[in-house]
């Protein structure tokens, strides 16, 4: 079972300098707004764009978006893509730029 992961947790490794995949599935307006250095994939481009991150599949993938919502469901979508370690950030952005 994937475990999600918190806002906390994201945090710290990004101010730890880890590199890791980090995907944004917010829109692309919203992503100009505010954005946290993940690559952004609109969850209705995923299904279009998954050879993008193919060679991912057994690799750690953190997701978010605004709430925590979207992101859950392109963690649904790339599981039953057959990839192995996808993760949501709960709370999602919204909840990241309150820490």
């Amino acid at each position: 079972m994937n475990l999600d992961i918190t806002c906390n947790e994201v945090k710290q490794r990004l101010e730890n300098g880890e590199t890791f995949h980090f995907i944004d599935v917010r829109e692309e307006w919203e992503y100009e707004e505010a954005n946290i250095g993940a690559t952004l994939i609109p969850l209705g481009d995923l299904p279009a764009r998954i050879s993008e991150i193919e060679h991912l599949k057994e690799e750690e993938i953190i997701i978010h978006c605004k709430s925590g919502a979207r992101s859950g469901r392109a963690k649904k979508f790339l599981s039953a893509q057959g990839f192995t370690n996808v993760r949501n950030m709960e709370g999602g952005i919204t909840a990241y730029l309150e820490l």
